[in-house]
């Protein structure tokens, strides 16, 4: 479908429009979550007015992650297309086993392709002071989990078409939201600032590439998911002016399985690549790309594929201490200039 967006919505704006679009197009489309009632309409607004305008369609719940994505299962399992909210992304631990043991096996453990229509949304992400157990970025958790699809909001991607696909996936899916974009504006008619501009590599409208308006050669490709565009840009753009080092962004609505097919071409022609994400190292989403990566160009590469991760710690409260283990844009400079510059 043709896009929706406009620049001077924010991203939570986006976000509520495409739910509201898919609960009037869709009567089976259900939300199920905690303080999801209006006036209230969830910890971050997101599904403002639902209630009001569909009260037999969302279920507010008690704190029970268990049960709640247990239920979706079970409506999406009688052919509902339940939309779980996970008020932080750090409590969708407690439903793992109702998405690991039940909603992924139950597609192919029957003998037939089962369609299960569910949507688990969670808040994560840092640089909000919430503290080790309102902040984590958990993606690298579910990656490999047979029948399950992970998707991730950016500033890029229009949340209406993003949420046309997933109600009708026809498998569980998780779409991780980082709680930082909520209040941020939406980029509209592939436009950034003065200096980007941004376009979509495939009919889709999965994979979004960031670039220099003056983009001359393929110097370095940063691969990030929608939660670090902010910084990734914040980081291109130092990169562009003090040390005229050009950087193009990947950025994939569909973190995993991740198709790599659609950007080969780019990754073979770019000198350095650096994946960027949330995540301790260690068997993380970007260690998979890499893997890709490897496995298809494998003695094409012109340097190894470089990964940049949070630090090996929990997230403290303290904001100081807390921009010490999550990533952020010094991370990535320094990353990029110790590649470039230094090699």
């Amino acid at each position: 479908m043709e896009t929706t967006l406009k620049r001077t919505e924010r991203v939570v704006e986006n976000l509520n429009r495409a739910l509201h679009h898919i609960f009037a197009v869709d009567p089976q489309v259900f939300l199920i979550g905690e303080d999801i009632l209006d006036p209230y309409g969830g910890a971050f607004k997101v599904g403002k007015g639902l209630s009001s305008n569909y009260p037999d369609r969302v279920l507010t719940t008690p704190i029970s992650e268990e049960a709640i994505v247990g239920i979706g299962g079970g409506l999406a399992l009688c052919g509902n297309k339940p939309i779980i909210e996970i008020m932080f992304g750090d409590f969708i631990a407690l439903g793992f086993d109702q998405i690991l043991n039940f909603a992924s096996k139950s597609v192919s453990m029957y003998g037939t392709k089962l369609d299960l229509n569910m949507i688990v949304r969670c808040a994560v992400g840092g640089n909000r002071g919430y503290g080790p157990t309102h902040s984590q970025s958990l993606q690298k958790h579910f990656v490999g989990i047979p029948n399950l699809y992970l998707f991730e909001l950016s500033p890029l991607h229009d949340n209406i078409a993003v949420f046309e696909k997933l109600v009708n996936l026809t498998y569980p899916c998780i779409f991780f939201e980082d709680k930082v974009l909520y209040t941020q504006r939406i980029y509209a008619d592939g436009l950034i600032d003065d200096l980007f501009s941004y376009e979509f590599l495939d009919s889709a409208k999965n994979f979004a590439r960031i670039y220099a308006d003056s983009f001359e050669e393929n110097n370095c490709l940063l691969i990030s998911p929608g939660g670090l565009v902010p910084r990734c840009l914040a980081a291109a753009r130092e990169l562009f002016i003090d040390w005229e080092i050009e950087t193009q962004i990947i950025v994939p609505s569909q973190l995993y399985p991740f198709e790599l097919e659609t950007i080969i071409d780019l990754l073979a022609d770019s000198t350095h690549i650096f994946i960027v994400e949330d995540s301790v190292a260690g068997g993380t989403w970007g260690s998979e790309v890499a893997h890709q990566i490897y496995s298809s160009l494998w003695g094409k590469l012109k340097n190894p594929v470089k990964l940049v991760h949070s630090k090996n710690s929990i997230i403290p409260s303290s904001a100081h201490l807390e921009k010490q283990v999550i990533v952020q844009k010094e991370d990535i400079c320094n990353s990029v200039k110790e590649a470039v510059l230094y090699v």
